[in-house]
C-alpha cells in the first residue's frame, strides 16, 4: 500500500531537543538522585514518557526520584528551550517537499500534546502542524505501546498501514511496528544499531528529503486526487 500520511516523532526527529534534555536529566538525576552519564540518559530513558522513565531509574539504581523532580526538570527543560532549541536541520525543506506533493503529515510524541506545542512554537513549526499534534497524554499507554500512533492514524483519517513513522529512538520504532505502520530510523542521537527494527535507518533528515520523491510521486498523488 502507498504511503498516505507521514507521521513525525517530535523530540529528535522535528524539533533538536533531544540533546540538551538528555544532558540536563543526566546532570539533575546525578546530582540528586544516581550518578549518571549524558551515554547512560540516551541508552535507558530516551524515548519514554516521564513516568517511565522513573521506574527505570528506580529499576536500575534503586534510587527514588523525588516527587517534584518532574516539575523542576521541566521548568529548567522549557528555560534551555527558550534559549537554544532550534528545529532539526532540514525538517523546514522535508515539509516544504511533502506540501508541494499534498502529503499530510503529523507529529505524535511520547510527551503531553501540550509540550510539544510549545517545542514546536520555540522553533516556528507550530503553523505547520496546527491541529496535528498527538501526545502520550491523549492515549492509554505511551510508547512502546502503538496507541498514539494509531490515535493519530484515526484522527487522520489514514489506515495504519499507510502511514510511513519518522522516529528516533528504538520505542518510537517498536511502537510503529506494533501499529503495523511503515518506520523508518533516525539516527541523530540514537545509535544506528539501536533502530534495527526499522525498514530503513537515516542519518539526516536530508537523507529523508532525497527519498521524498519515490516514496511520494506525483502521478501517484494525481491518481489519489482523482
Amino acid at each position: 500500500m502507498a504511503h498516505e500520511l507521514v507521521v513525525f516523532d517530535n523530540s529528535g526527529v522535528l524539533v533538536d531537543s533531544e540533546s540538551l534534555g538528555n544532558r540536563l536529566l543526566a546532570g539533575m538525576l546525578t546530582d540528586e538522585v544516581a550518578p549518571t552519564t549524558f551515554a547512560e540518559a540516551v541508552e535507558h530513558y530516551l524515548g519514554k514518557s516521564f513516568a517511565d522513565m522513573v521506574e527505570t531509574v528506580r529499576r536500575r539504581t534503586g534510587a527514588v526520584v523525588p516527587d517534584d523532580f518532574g516539575a523542576r526538570f521541566h521548568a529548567r527543560l522549557f528555560d534551555t528551550f527558550e534559549r537554544e532549541l532550534t528545529a532539526v536541520d532540514g525538517v523546514h525543506e522535508v515539509l516544504d517537499d511533502l506540501d508541494a506533493r499534498n502529503v499530510p503529515y503529523c507529529v505524535a510524541s511520547n510527551d503531553t500534546a501540550d509540550r510539544v506545542a510549545v517545542s514546536l512554537g520555540l522553533t516556528g513549526l507550530a503553523p505547520r502542524l496546527a491541529g496535528r499534534i498527538f501526545g502520550a497524554d491523549q492515549v492509554a499507554r505511551p510508547k512502546p505501546a502503538p496507541d498514539v500512533f494509531l490515535h493519530a492514524a484515526r484522527r487522520c483519517g489514514v489506515a495504519p498501514e499507510a502511514c510511513l513513522v519518522i522516529e528516533d529512538s528504538a520505542r518510537g520504532v517498536a511502537a510503529a511496528r506494533a501499529a503495523g505502520m511503515t518506520v523508518y530510523g533516525l539516527a541523530s542521537v540514537t545509535p544506528r544499531t539501536r533502530l534495527g527494527d526499522a525498514q530503513q535507518v537515516l542519518g539526516s533528515m536530508r537523507e529523508l528529503r532525497d527519498l521524498i520523491p519515490a516514496l511520494f510521486p506525483d502521478p501517484l498523488l494525481q491518481e489519489t486526487r482523482r
